[in-house]
């Protein structure tokens, strides 16, 4: 599985945009993948920082890309 790192450089390499980690960890779950609780997570059922309804393909597209999905 690739790291949110490597997931950020080759959406940064391919699409020419920046993604936030918290939108990748936001399209895991909505994507069925496991994902890590973060420490410092306030409420685990609300997200501050959502994934916008744009950027859920091209982050999705970096799933297929390192066969995550």
């Amino acid at each position: 599985m690739a790291t949110y790192a490597q997931i950020q450089e080759w959406i940064k390499t391919n699409s020419h945009c920046t993604v936030k980690t918290c939108w990748i960890a936001h399209v895991k779950e909505l994507s069925g993948l496991p994902t890590k609780r973060a420490p410092n997570r306030i409420d685990p059922n609300s997200r501050v920082h959502p994934c916008p309804k744009d950027k859920i393909e091209i982050i999705q597209t970096a799933f297929r890309h390192f066969n995550m999905i």
